[in-house]
């Protein structure tokens, strides 16, 4: 079982899968404090380059600050070597921030998925506030993940194109929002493929939801 117990102490859920042909990660929008809503319409996939992008889970000042760094590193290496940063050196970096911080006992409160595809093909992976680094072929995070895990494991396959696996993305992120009251709202999508980042508009995300549902 791939979740723990820091998956589930934070209250969203996030989902990234590996396909044959890139990436795809799927979120929802609800942003709460115990059971306050703070919000309905947080993005919690940040963009750090156009072949790699981030899910967020937990903190949101910490998770913006990892971004930030992410961002910046990304872009000065591309300025210094004429070419876009690794998947696995942008999923390095963001396990050695969370580290740092737990040596200066100020640990970073949140849960990061990188994905993203470059030449050693599409790559996703996990870092928890611990800075444990792990790559995976899918993934969730968030107090949901018990929820989405169960439709991901009993439908996904690792052949599977992001056409395919993106309607699967989906429904187990819009089942945690039926039966998880950390996770709600809407849905988040960004696929990634060899030369295009897709982020999703909202008549997009409701036709596949609508698929998916059987509701039209």
């Amino acid at each position: 079982m791939h979740n723990n117990i820091q998956n589930q102490v934070h209250g969203t859920t996030t989902v990234g899968l590996v396909c044959t042909d890139g990436i795809v990660l799927t979120t929802d929008t609800r942003a709460s404090m115990g059971y306050y809503v703070a919000s309905r319409t947080v993005n919690k996939i940040a963009v750090i380059d156009e072949h790699v992008a981030v899910t967020i889970a937990g903190g949101v000042a910490d998770a913006q600050y990892v971004v930030d760094q992410l961002k910046y590193n990304s872009s000065i290496y591309k300025i210094e070597k004429s070419r876009s940063l690794p998947i696995s050196s942008v999923a390095r970096i963001t396990s050695n921030i969370f580290f740092s911080a737990l040596h200066q006992l100020a640990p970073y409160y949140a849960d990061i998925l990188v994905g993203g595809i470059d030449e050693d093909g599409a790559q996703l992976y996990n870092v928890d506030l611990f800075g444990t680094l792990t790559k995976e072929p899918y993934y969730s995070t968030g107090s949901g993940s018990p929820v989405a895990y169960g439709i991901i494991e009993s439908e996904f396959k690792e052949s599977l194109t992001i056409e395919k696996a993106l309607p699967i993305a989906v429904k187990a992120v819009h089942a945690a929002i039926l039966r998880n009251s950390g996770t709600g709202d809407g849905l988040n999508i960004v696929t990634i493929k060899k030369d295009s980042l897709k982020e999703y508009t909202f008549e997009e995300k409701q036709k596949i939801l609508a698929d998916i549902t059987g509701r039209k």
